[in-house]
């Protein structure tokens, strides 16, 4: 009960900080729809529509997913501000796994970016897509999963830093290479055999793609997803776990 306590405990204080932000909000769902409305509809007039699917609809997974990067990477960013102000210390110190820590900073990153994924997700209509209520629920679930991974990974990343320059720097250095590296603007299959090699170690490249079987259902040709469904869930659960036990490792290191 002390662990799930602590998890509580932190969830809703990132919770707390998130509603008082409302610019936090606003910007970081302007940010894919600036991608999918303005860079999606610029590259569409250069992109020949294939399966009967324009540009706009072929990346709105990808858009998905980098709701979700963005969000869930950059709320390891807490970590950082907890260290300069000696909350991270007294955490440490307190009786609780530290396993139960990485995870509830992960689960209050994983809850704030699936309410933005979710509210991106509302717009398919304004592009053409058409979802049913099973395949809306459903990438929600997988957006839930991605941002966990994606969250937890952002936490071992920030372990590493102590002051907030640095750690930004190092971001920008990561995230857009995910982005790029994911198949959200282009499908995995078509690049250069180096780049896909890096694709397939990159845990946002199994959530776009999950989320394009979630979206797209069945589809042929360059529209159709670069994976299973089955080994989407995988790497997720398995790169999930693997970053929470990296991540609690960091955490017993720096006690």
């Amino acid at each position: 009960m002390t662990d799930v306590n602590a998890i509580y405990v932190i969830v809703m204080r990132e919770l707390k900080k998130f509603i008082r932000e409302r610019s936090r909000l606003i910007s970081s769902i302007a940010r894919p729809l600036i991608w999918l409305f303005l860079v999606g509809a610029g590259l569409s007039r250069l992109v020949s529509p294939r399966a009967g699917m324009p540009y706009t609809q072929f990346i709105f997974p990808g858009i998905l997913g980098m709701t979700i990067l963005f969000s869930s990477i950059f709320s390891s960013i807490s970590i950082i501000w907890d260290k300069e102000f000696g909350f991270l210390k007294e955490i440490l110190v307190a009786p609780v796994r530290r396993s139960s820590i990485v995870i509830g900073k992960a689960l209050s990153g994983t809850i704030v970016s699936t309410i933005q994924a979710a509210i991106v997700l509302m717009v398919f209509p304004l592009i053409g897509v058409s979802l049913s209520a099973v395949q809306a629920l459903l990438a929600i679930m997988i957006s839930l999963l991605v941002a966990f991974s994606i969250s937890c990974f952002g936490i071992v990343i920030a372990t590493f830093y102590e002051s907030y320059e640095s750690f930004s720097v190092i971001m920008n250095f990561i995230v857009m290479p995910m982005f790029f590296l994911s198949g959200a603007m282009y499908p995995v299959r078509l690049l250069p055999a180096a780049l896909r090699g890096a694709s397939k170690l990159n845990p946002l490249t199994y959530g776009v793609d999950a989320l394009k079987n979630a979206v797209f259902a069945v589809r042929t040709g360059l529209m159709s997803p670069d994976f299973s469904f089955a080994a989407d869930m995988a790497f997720l659960v398995a790169s999930s776990m693997a970053f929470v036990v990296l991540a609690s490792v960091m955490f017993e290191r720096k006690q």
